[in-house]
């Protein structure tokens, strides 16, 4: 790929103090201007560092552990839990995302643990009911600043997660926390206040883009969802493989595999379609982002950040390939009736449940209500937005049964 000899290697400053790389990590294979350990910039609150693990493996380990990822099981990606147990969750949509995201990684002589820590971070603030849930929260609460759920995933790890006694949230190092916060790019104002606030107690560098660690993550995020979404659309009966083969980017792939394999039941069919699409997207992205940093030459991790532009993407036929795909699934799957009807109903719990709990704090949980101000005010509607944020979708309807007395299918 023309890439910069490590030999070249220009390395950000390491911290005062600060050990080099343990022998264990295999720096010498790392491109120069992947993400090193050594050269964190550290955690908000100082810890010792581990003896067997690198720093991006320690944050790794505590999203894995933390209740916020565990919550994604039941949290819903395109189709929630009532239509059946085999479509995505957030929980299994972010296990193919760090797949992929390590494999790219790998081939691009990245740190694969911090990738990975990205990937399965990157759905960790997504209210119940996915996007529906949270257009439903951001309105409800658009009073005290809406809601966003890349703002909302750092306050879990920055403050809600209550796993440690020195601290609050999960103190992951500053890498993870601006890969989290910026793997789709550079933030500009308006930013929302709980990264601004952040921000203000530790500066992110909002204004420039994130590591390449974390671009590879945001660009598997869209590679996982695309092929996923095919799959799930197809054994949900959305649309027929009839459809995918005038469907752009799909066309060829599908048309392809019948050529070589004939008929197939379906389910052969789908998984021949979905790792052929995998492959060719994972394919042009690491030759476009080769090409890219053989332009570049970056030399360093700072290299990447000031770059002015991403270094990591998709080449312009591919992407818009992947954007054109996009509107197909928009078009014949997100606003499908069936999955419109379920997603109006979890709306309306959202909405009802803001609005009892914001004017009845007493019906939260006694840790929860004990945050709380008067009735109605912010500080309370503020502790409402984080509760139901982190509801799970049959917590929220569990907790719609219990306030209103009724229940409601989706």
């Amino acid at each position: 790929m023309g890439m910069p000899s490590a030999k070249a290697a220009i390395i950000e400053n390491p911290p005062a103090g600060r050990l080099l790389e343990p022998l264990y990590v295999p720096s010498a294979t790392r491109a120069p201007f992947a993400t090193r350990p050594a050269y964190s910039r550290g955690r908000l609150y100082p810890e010792p560092e581990s003896a067997t693990r690198t720093c991006y493996q320690r944050d790794r380990d505590r999203i894995l552990h933390s209740t916020a990822f565990r919550r994604l099981k039941h949290k819903t990606q395109v189709f929630v839990q009532s239509e059946g147990d085999y479509y995505r969750t957030r929980m299994t949509h972010s296990l193919e995302v760090a797949q992929i995201a390590r494999t790219a990684a790998r081939v691009l002589a990245l740190d694969e643990d911090l990738a990975e820590t990205l990937a399965l971070a990157h759905d960790l603030g997504h209210t119940p009911f996915g996007h529906a849930g949270e257009e439903a929260l951001a309105a409800a609460s658009a009073d005290i600043g809406g809601f966003d759920h890349n703002a909302h995933a750092l306050r879990l790890v920055a403050k809600l997660e209550h796993r440690y006694a020195g601290f609050d949230g999960l103190n992951l190092t500053w890498e993870t926390l601006e890969g989290l916060v910026k793997h789709n790019g550079p933030i500009f104002p308006p930013v929302p206040a709980p990264i601004a606030g952040f921000d203000a107690r530790w500066p992110l560098d909002l204004a420039t883009w994130p590591g390449l660690e974390a671009q590879i993550a945001a660009l598997a995020d869209d590679i996982a969802y695309l092929t996923h979404d095919i799959d799930d659309g197809l054994r949900a009966g959305l649309f027929a493989i009839d459809d995918l083969a005038k469907a752009p980017l799909a066309g060829a792939p599908v048309e392809a595999i019948r050529k070589r394999h004939g008929k197939l039941e379906p389910s052969r069919f789908i998984g021949e379609l979905v790792r052929t699409l995998i492959g060719a997207m994972v394919g042009d992205l690491l030759a476009e982002t080769g090409k890219n940093l053989s332009q570049m030459q970056p030399g360093s991790t700072a290299d990447v950040r000031s770059a002015g532009r991403a270094t990591a993407g998709f080449s312009p036929p591919m992407e818009g390939e992947a954007q054109a795909l996009k509107q197909f699934l928009f078009a014949r799957m997100y606003r499908h009736v069936r999955v419109m009807s379920s997603m109006n109903k979890a709306k309306m719990v959202v909405e009802e449940l803001f609005r009892a709990l914001s004017h009845d704090p007493s019906l939260l949980p006694a840790d929860w209500a004990a945050g709380c101000g008067e009735a109605g005010d912010a500080a309370t509607a503020r502790i409402v937005r984080d509760y139901i944020a982190g509801m799970t979708d049959r917590f929220a309807l569990q907790e719609y049964r219990r306030i209103f007395d009724k229940e409601i299918a989706l």
